[in-house]
């Protein structure tokens, strides 16, 4: 197993930049995923870690290792592209092996490692086939097969599952979370896909316009995410993100006349505040955290804030139904447990616990509190 790290990372292209003084270590074994929107700098980070291409500043070290100006031949990885490049002319078991034969590995561990990798991927059947007899998904496990059989502590890929519907993503997700941990390999893993990076990652690398975001655990970034970006990249629906108003008790949503919107009595304790008026400054809420009523909730002021708002749209899921409602002038998504049937226009009164609350300043980056 080995580590990696990347010390103040840039590219370039032209005038702008692609990734820009980029820093993270991925321990060893570890399952670290680049996620953000498309043209983020997620896949030149990988690139860059691959050696694909070469970073204008900055290191890149694998297991210890300046790698940065090596050829990716010699950087011990393995790769697994959005596309799964198979050679249409070679059957399943040619294609698995390519690698090992241009590397020119001793011919009699072909056969031993070829079996191996086939049980490892459900494989065992489908050696004499070529790629276009194989479905999505079995064309994916061969491209993972010709990563795995070249036995390096280091495995990178690039949305490997973009090109599958939306169950064989489901399935692959778990085989390859799976996969990962029976081998022990470190894997960077690059997606857009926040559902992939939840459900699979050790450790999120959340980017934005070349640059780290933040960087932590899948739950960390639910939880305490560390910008207005962050809160409503994480979550489906995404946070609740709404605009603070100075009001005569503190900062108060606008466009409403709800109480002012104030932390947590624990929270204040320990918390550094950011008192003047809230011009700029935003309220976040998770639709899961908030309760909707159509009469009037029994609340607690100093733990429970709540305010009026209008039902806009119902959409119905299943096990819980999403809710569009307006407070004020702006939108706030609501997800209710069960079937809801809400006419637009219904008025309702929605409640949260002020320990569910998320404070922004201006420039979109989280505070204790904003009063």
């Amino acid at each position: 197993m080995s580590t990696i790290q990347l010390k103040n990372v840039s590219r370039q292209w032209g005038s702008r930049y692609a990734v820009h003084d980029v820093s993270f270590s991925a321990a060893a074994g570890s399952f670290v995923v680049l996620l953000g929107p498309s043209g983020c700098g997620k896949s030149t980070t990988l690139r860059l870690i691959a050696g694909l291409d070469v970073p204008l500043t900055g290191r890149i070290l694998i297991g210890g290792v300046d790698v940065t100006t090596l050829p990716p031949a010699r950087r011990r990885i393995g790769m697994v592209f959005q596309s799964y490049a198979l050679f249409p002319h070679l059957n399943v078991a040619q294609n698995i092996l390519f690698g090992v034969k241009v590397r020119k590995e001793p011919a009699a561990q072909h056969a031993p490692r070829l079996a191996r990798v086939a049980e490892l991927l459900g494989l065992e059947g489908l050696l004499d086939r070529k790629p276009g007899q194989l479905s999505g998904g079995q064309q994916q496990r061969v491209a993972l097969g010709r990563a795995i059989i070249a036995e390096q502590p280091v495995c990178l890929m690039d949305e490997p599952l973009s090109n599958l519907d939306a169950q064989l993503r489901q399935e692959m997700r778990r085989e390859i979370r799976a996969l990962q941990r029976k081998l022990g390999v470190t894997m960077i893993y690059v997606t857009h896909d926040q559902t992939e990076a939840m459900s699979m990652a050790d450790q999120v690398i959340l980017m934005r316009e070349g640059s780290i975001e933040q960087d932590a655990a899948p739950e960390v970034l639910y939880a305490r995410p560390a910008t207005a970006f962050a809160a409503r990249f994480i979550g489906t629906p995404p946070m609740n993100v709404l605009r603070l108003a100075a009001g005569p008790g503190g900062a108060v949503i606008e466009g409403t006349d709800g109480e002012a919107v104030r932390a947590a009595p624990d929270a204040a304790a320990a918390a550094v505040v950011y008192p003047g008026d809230a011009a700029g400054a935003s309220l976040g809420l998770r639709p899961e955290h908030i309760q909707l009523s159509t009469g009037r909730f029994t609340i607690d002021p100093a733990a429970e804030a709540a305010i009026a708002a209008t039902i806009q749209t119902c959409e119905y899921f299943g096990s819980d139904t999403i809710l569009g409602c307006l407070a004020g002038d702006q939108p706030v998504a609501v997800r209710a447990a069960g079937r809801h049937s809400l006419e637009p226009g219904t008025p309702v009164v929605l409640k949260w616990s002020r320990t569910d609350q998320h404070f922004f300043d201006a420039a979109g980056v989280a505070k204790a509190a904003i009063v």
